[in-house]
């Protein structure tokens, strides 16, 4: 009895490309902040964010609230591998962010994973773009729609969230 080869079949085609993107998005109270996109073929490390990414949330910020600077703005990221890596900290304390203790394994306490995200996923379903460009700017447009006490309301939510978490003493729990 011979040996039996087994083949498998392609998954993908030769030559395809993921047409997924990473977008990092910063909102604050009143609405966006900064949205940055992870270029084609480029990793998100913690250099990366902090040279990056940062420096376009420093930006943002400089912008507007020009008097106020980064020294009292608060950060809440998840505990991924670029957020809390050695230049990432080191950029953080340099420009005088705050980071926000955030649990792990909790994006029902990410605003992103439970509201923004959602939303932008359900206003851009269906939609074609040709350049990565075209959909950050669809995005950011579409994040520039939801009002102000849309945002004011997800961070209350947010807080109330965050005293369930504590009062369940970091246990699992359901709905805000």
């Amino acid at each position: 009895m011979g040996k039996e080869t087994i083949v498998r079949p392609v998954v993908l085609h030769p030559g395809f490309q993921s047409r997924k993107r990473m977008f990092t998005v910063f909102f604050n109270y009143s609405g966006p902040h900064a949205v940055a996109i992870l270029p084609q073929d480029t990793t998100m490390t913690a250099t990366y964010y902090a040279q990056n990414v940062l420096s376009q949330v420093k930006s943002a910020t400089n912008e507007q609230r020009p008097k106020v600077s980064t020294s009292r703005t608060l950060l809440l990221c998840d505990k991924a591998g670029p957020h809390k890596a050695k230049a990432t900290t080191q950029s953080l304390r340099e420009l005088g962010i705050q980071v926000l203790p955030h649990p792990a394994y909790s994006s029902d306490l990410a605003p992103c994973d439970f509201w923004a995200f959602p939303i932008l996923k359900d206003r851009l379903a269906g939609r074609k773009f040709d350049r990565i460009q075209d959909l950050a700017k669809a995005a950011n447009s579409e994040l520039r729609t939801i009002p102000e006490e849309d945002y004011q309301d997800v961070f209350r939510k947010w807080q109330i969230g965050l005293k369930r978490c504590m009062q369940s003493h970091g246990e699992y729990f359901e709905g805000l």
